[in-house]
């Protein structure tokens, strides 16, 4: 889901008195001769790290338990076993992309999500980290018109998006005050884009839309985890605050309680 991350300033050459036979023959950090090095000892950029941040990282995703300072190595951007399993994302990248048109923000915002574990909130993306994962995710941005002011809108209803889904959830496990008084946090997330969910398949087949994007988001209840499906539908214009999608939000048929819930709130739905 802070303030501007930068790069460590580069450390000035040393005076040529110092310069050691070693240092004369030893490659540039970008040649490939360095990468077992760089595995061993880390980024870099990683370096100044504070003694405590191996215990920190324990309790969650890096760029979440140091969201507004920690900016992504890019030598160890992609590697497969760096997928955070709470959202099936990989590190967050900062870095530009090569060809990007214009600049855009590295700021993140901090949601209204609590994150299971933690005693913190989810931290959104910024405007950067949306758009290299929007390439990751095979979108050319020379086939879109875009502004930088565009990705500020897109990031704001994404923001939004996810703030409307909390708040429905929330509306679901109210059901469930007196069992877990302190509410739930969200545990992890994913995208299904094209895993159509039964109730919006027979809801095509009674003349109605497809959602054009599905979420599934795991909620831990004080101990127990909950899954819940979002489906995501177009509602036409943005208006002011940001809104345009009409979310579809339910507990999964995983549990008896999650029926139970489900077949209260349709009773109620039918006779109020």
């Amino acid at each position: 889901m802070g303030t501007s991350a930068s790069t460590p300033p580069t450390t000035p050459p040393a005076p040529a008195a110092s310069v050691t036979k070693e240092s004369v023959i030893s490659p540039p950090a970008e040649c490939p001769m360095h990468q077992k090095k760089m595995e061993a000892t880390g980024c870099p950029m990683q370096k100044e790290v504070p003694q405590n941040a191996e215990s920190q990282s324990c309790s969650g995703p890096a760029h979440q338990e140091r969201a507004y300072e920690y900016v992504q190595c890019p030598m160890a951007s992609s590697r497969k076993d760096d997928i955070d399993p709470s959202n099936m994302m990989p590190p967050p990248n900062q870095m530009p992309a090569p060809d990007q048109p214009f600049s855009l923000s590295l700021d993140r915002e901090e949601s209204k999500i609590p994150r299971a574990d933690s005693g913190k909130n989810w931290v959104y993306p910024s405007q950067q980290m949306f758009w290299n994962a929007m390439l990751r995710k095979g979108w050319k941005w020379k086939e879109d018109d875009l502004k930088p002011e565009d990705m500020d809108n897109i990031i704001k209803i994404h923001n939004q998006n996810n703030e409307q889904a909390w708040t429905e959830i929330l509306k679901w496990e109210a059901l469930h005050a007196k069992e877990c008084p302190c509410g739930p946090t969200l545990v992890r997330f994913g995208g299904k884009a094209k895993e159509f969910s039964p109730r919006a398949r027979i809801r095509s087949w009674m003349g109605y839309e497809l959602p054009f994007d599905r979420h599934d988001w795991v909620v831990n209840r004080c101990g127990t985890e909950v899954r819940y499906v979002i489906d995501y539908y177009d509602g036409g214009e943005v208006d002011k605050n940001y809104n345009f999608t009409i979310l579809d939000v339910r507990p999964a048929f995983d549990s008896m309680t999650a029926v139970w819930d489900r077949m209260k709130v349709t009773w109620w739905r039918w006779t109020s």
